[in-house]
């Protein structure tokens, strides 16, 4: 099993995950020209993807999707609370003429009703779904199983709630959110008081501290390989990111000292593979 995120940041969203015989693109919420680039860049062919994987409805991570299935024929998974609220964007005119191509494009006969919180297999790669506190309909993170190897994705969640916790335990990989520093965000120009509000809610974004303090007194440092993703252009910096993350494992306790790698996603450029 391999893993690249093909992009990540507020601009969009998606990762490949992949085995010998499946490939599976979670979220679409880069363009579709992007998206079917992006494949490319990583040697893969569109057409041998076996599904599309929507972890929530907001347009980092599904906007790219109704473009997208004009070239990629493949089946949706998403959840029956996502699929109702991707297919009903903001009232107005633009919002219905959207919510009307959405439609003719996210049908019954290619999407595929998931539950965030039971078990289900795409190929040869099976998913465990658990639920993640953001302000979406039905948002969840995963831990993708093929061959004994564990790989967990989330991003877009406020907080590490014990289920979190307990999911992210004994991974190889761990593919998380890192979203913002709290100092950058609550200095940024350009974000309004209620934008800062909502990114630092419970609901809303992981920061660089919150993921530190995880780090170091939860992670039981078994994973080989940490990314980080979806690093906010105007509130976050990639290398103070790095330095936070690399910090945090270093202070761990001497008898838990994890000899995990820091990986930065980048919104433009595919990540290397990270291969099992």
């Amino acid at each position: 099993m391999k893993i690249t995120v093909l992009g990540s940041g507020s601009t969009g969203n998606s990762i490949l995950i992949s085995t010998e015989k499946t490939k599976v693109l979670v979220d679409a919420g880069l363009s579709a020209k992007q998206t079917l680039l992006r494949l490319g860049e990583v040697g893969e062919d569109f057409e041998k993807l076996d599904g599309i994987l929507i972890t929530h409805e907001h347009s980092d991570h599904a906007g790219g999707l109704r473009v997208l299935l004009k070239t990629v024929n493949k089946p949706v998974f998403i959840s029956e609370k996502t699929y109702d609220s991707y297919l009903r964007p903001k009232r107005s005119k633009t919002g219905e003429k959207e919510a009307k191509m959405r439609a003719k494009m996210l049908t019954k006969d290619n999407a595929v009703h998931i539950e965030s919180s039971k078990d289900f297999r795409i190929g040869d790669i099976d998913f465990e779904p658990f639920s993640v506190p953001h302000d979406a309909a039905d948002n969840f993170g995963f831990v993708a199983k093929n061959r004994g190897y564990r790989i967990a994705t989330l991003m877009d969640f406020g907080y590490f709630t014990t289920l979190i916790k307990q999911k992210l335990k004994d991974c190889d990989a761990i593919v998380i959110e890192s979203n913002h520093s709290k100092d950058m965000l609550m200095t940024c120009p350009i974000y309004s008081w209620e934008l800062k509000q909502r990114i630092s809610s419970n609901t809303g974004h992981l920061s660089n501290e919150d993921l530190s303090e995880w780090l170091t007194n939860d992670f039981d440092g078994k994973a080989r390989d940490l990314v980080l993703t979806h690093l906010s252009q105007k509130a976050n910096e990639p290398h103070l990111c790095k330095l936070t993350a690399e910090h945090a494992l270093q202070s761990r306790n001497p008898l838990f000292k994890a000899e995990t790698k820091v990986t930065i996603s980048h919104h433009k450029t595919p990540t290397a593979w990270i291969e099992f």
